[in-house]
C-alpha cells in the first residue's frame, strides 16, 4: 500500500464520505422509529388480508420485529444507493476514471506499481466501507434506545452483521475495481458494475415476493446478506464464506490483467 495515495484518497473523498455517513445514520435511526410506532398496526394491516402476505416482506426485511426492520433498512434502495456511491462508484472510477481524464500515467510515474495503486485504492474502499455500514448501524442501536426497544436487540450480534454488511459491499467493490482496471473509460467499467448489482438485486427481491421465482435468490449477491438471521442469532458461515470468494476472484483478476495493460507507464 501507498501512503502517499492512500491520504489524497481521503483527502479527495472526505465531503462525500461525511455525506454518505450522515445520510446512512439518518437512515438507520428511522428504522427502530418505523417499528416502535407502526409495526403492530402494519401487522393488524397485513393480518386483515387487505394486502396481500407475500408483500409483507421485502428481501430479508419486515415491521413486524426490530431485526426485520434493521434487515428492510439494510436492503433497501436508499442504503443501497448510499453505499453504492462507493461500492460501485468510487470503485469503478478509481481506475478508469483515471484513465479516462488522463491522470494515470501521471500517478504511474511515481515509485508506485500497478499491483500497489490497487492495493490502495482498495484499501480505501473498505475503510469506506466499514464506516458506512457502521454509520447505518450506530443509527440503528440510536434509535431504538431513544424509543425504547433496545431490549430487543442483541447487540452481541451487531459485529457479526456489521462483517456481513462489509463483505457483501466489499464484493461489489472488488467487482467495480476489476471492471475499473479493464476499461480505459469510465462508463464500460460503472456499466459492468450496475449490472451486476441491480441484476442481483432484482433476482433477491422478485424471489421474496413471487414464490414461483424462490429460486433464483441464490443467483443473487443479496440473498447472503443476512441481517434478520444474524441478529436473531444464527450465522450462516456459507454465505460470508461465498463473498469473501467472490472478493478474492475479483481481486485476483485485477491483480492479474492490470499490470499487463497497454499504459504509457510501468507497471
Amino acid at each position: 500500500m501507498n501512503a502517499t495515495l492512500f491520504l489524497q484518497t481521503w483527502r479527495f473523498q472526505r465531503i462525500k464520505l461525511l455525506a454518505v455517513l450522515a445520510g446512512l445514520a439518518i437512515w438507520g435511526f428511522l428504522m427502530p422509529v418505523i417499528y416502535s410506532q407502526f409495526g403492530v398496526q402494519f401487522k393488524k394491516l397485513f393480518d386483515s388480508g387487505i394486502i396481500p402476505k407475500q408483500f409483507a416482506e421485502f428481501g430479508e426485511g419486515d415491521v413486524f420485529s426490530l431485526p426485520g426492520s434493521i434487515s428492510l433498512g439494510f436492503i433497501h434502495p436508499i442504503s443501497l444507493l448510499l453505499n453504492g456511491i462507493f461500492a460501485v462508484g468510487f470503485a469503478s472510477a478509481a481506475i478508469a476514471g483515471e484513465r479516462q481524464r488522463g491522470t494515470l500515467e501521471v500517478l504511474l510515474a511515481r515509485p508506485i506499481s500497478r499491483r500497489g495503486v490497487h492495493a490502495t485504492l482498495y484499501i480505501s474502499l473498505l475503510v469506506f466501507l466499514g464506516m458506512s455500514v457502521g454509520a447505518i448501524l450506530v443509527g440503528n442501536i440510536a434509535g431504538a434506545v431513544l424509543f425504547g426497544v433496545v431490549d430487543q436487540l442483541n447487540l452481541s450480534r451487531v459485529p457479526v452483521l456489521w462483517l456481513n454488511g462489509v463483505l457483501l459491499f466489499g464484493a461489489i467493490g472488488s467487482i467495480g475495481l476489476a471492471a475499473s482496471v479493464s476499461f480505459d473509460r469510465l462508463t464500460p467499467a460503472l456499466g459492468v458494475t450496475l449490472t451486476v448489482v441491480l441484476v442481483s438485486y432484482f433476482l433477491e427481491i422478485l424471489g421474496s415476493l413471487w414464490p414461483d421465482a424462490k429460486g433464483l435468490q441464490p443467483y443473487s449477491l443479496f440473498f447472503y446478506l443476512k441481517p434478520r438471521a444474524i441478529l436473531t442469532g444464527q450465522t450462516d458461515l456459507f454465505s460470508f464464506g461465498l463473498l469473501l470468494t467472490i472478493t478474492l476472484a475479483a481481486i485476483g483478476y485485477a491483480l492479474a490483467i492490470f499490470p499487463r495493460r497497454d499504459l504509457a507507464a510501468p507497471s
